[in-house]
């Protein structure tokens, strides 16, 4: 390695890229093309950062496996950031085997990084914690130290673990310190204010109430009935009903769960949960039967009861009936929830990240930009939805997590 090159390369590790491309801007050979395109993604212009990456590779030729990996981490790391989370990702882990059996421990623990940052983001918060289980974080340098230490902190706040994420947050700030690089101070300090800002709304009969993640992992752990809309499950204690596929039957918990200790009329419980507009009979048949589908659901934990109006959930232990709610309400919430993070999604990577079909997502996003809550730019493949940040809100601590892909 050169002198330039090593210097562009220190430049480009203290957050500097402007330093870096003053030494290697006119370069053309595979070391200088590969800082050239680190220091265009630090400052912003992706597409350029990506074709000067993939040149480098090209470039360092099948000779050079540790160096090419090196590329592709690089690249997934900017895929990342602009929420592509397909193909270019996948390819991350054959980069990582390749770096660890060459002997490259920063690189490839690196790289496993980010394999956990984006299985966080995608809600696969059990494959997320093995692979930072399986991380030698001792190998990585503060910067990365300090997103490694981020994506614990994130899967202890999707886990509602507010002390398990507050010291991970304390040990990136401190990582972020050492790094002396001011974006990912930044960071680490948003990351900090979303653990104290409201994450879910406690909704009753008579109160609709914002919770911080302290609160809401003291409710979990009350005893008593919740109807978690955050998650789609019904829970007491360690016991969890899951309703992943069964919307009308966690909407019909979920109006009988606002509504404890009271009952809910038969009427309204079809204008809410079925959306009628005019009752008629065969909706009130349907009631009946979805009743008894509920019913037999929720049995371990709670009773649904007729009264003389309409029925009433009573939990099986002693304690109250809550409902946990997003802590920012309407339609398509958990699209918005990501949309509000800032940064620029593709469809596709919604509909990865959210467990759905495309077309489901592509409904939601128009449905979005009708009511002036989501914009797009580009066209075809490089389409992107981006949403006004909600402030104080954090919005996506609480999202489903997906189950484990087998």
């Amino acid at each position: 390695m050169d002198a330039l090159i090593a210097t562009a390369a220190q430049a480009l590790a203290a957050g500097d890229p402007l330093a870096a491309l003053k030494r290697v801007a006119l370069r053309e050979d595979a070391p200088a093309l590969a800082l050239r395109g680190i220091a265009m993604a630090q400052l912003g212009d992706l597409t350029r950062a990506v074709e000067l990456l993939r040149k480098a590779a090209r470039a360092f030729g099948p000779e050079e496996p540790v160096a090419r990996a090196r590329c592709v981490v690089a690249e997934a790391e900017i895929a990342f950031v602009s929420r592509d989370l397909g193909r270019p990702m996948q390819a991350l882990g054959a980069a990582r085997a390749t770096l660890e059996a060459l002997g490259d421990r920063t690189n490839a623990a690196h790289a496993g990084y980010l394999q956990a940052r984006r299985l966080l983001l995608i809600g696969r918060l059990d494959e997320a914690e093995r692979t930072v289980e399986g991380l030698d974080a001792d190998a990585l340098p503060q910067a990365s130290r300090a997103g490694y230490e981020l994506v614990v902190a994130g899967i202890a706040m999707r886990r509602i673990r507010t002390e398990p994420a507050r010291a991970a947050l304390r040990r990136a700030a401190r990582a972020a310190g050492q790094a002396g690089i001011a974006a990912l101070t930044a960071e680490v300090d948003s990351a900090s204010r979303a653990l104290e800002a409201p994450a879910a709304r406690l909704v009753s009969s008579d109160r609709d109430q914002l919770l911080r993640l302290r609160e809401v992992e003291a409710l979990l752990t009350s005893g008593g009935l919740i109807v978690d809309a955050c998650r789609n499950v019904v829970r007491a204690g360690a016991a969890v009903i899951p309703f992943a596929g069964r919307p009308v039957l966690f909407a019909l918990a979920r109006v009988l769960g606002e509504a404890w200790p009271g009952d809910v009329p038969r009427e309204e419980l079809i204008a809410r949960t079925f959306r009628a507009r005019h009752i008629d009979e065969s909706h009130r048949v349907r009631l009946r039967v979805e009743i008894g589908r509920l019913r037999g659901q929720i049995k371990p934990l709670a009773t649904l009861s007729a009264t003389k109006r309409g029925f009433a959930l009573t939990p099986r232990e002693a304690g109250a009936v809550a409902v946990l709610a997003p802590p920012v309400g309407g339609d398509h919430a958990e699209v918005l929830a990501l949309l509000a993070d800032g940064e620029a999604w593709s469809s596709s990577a919604l509909a990865l990240a959210l467990g759905v079909s495309p077309r489901t997502v592509q409904r939601a996003l128009e449905a979005l930009a009708k009511a002036g809550k989501a914009e797009p730019f580009g066209r075809g493949r490089a389409r992107r939805w981006i949403a006004p940040t909600i402030p104080g809100f954090s919005t996506t601590l609480l999202l489903p997590a997906l189950a484990p892909r087998r």
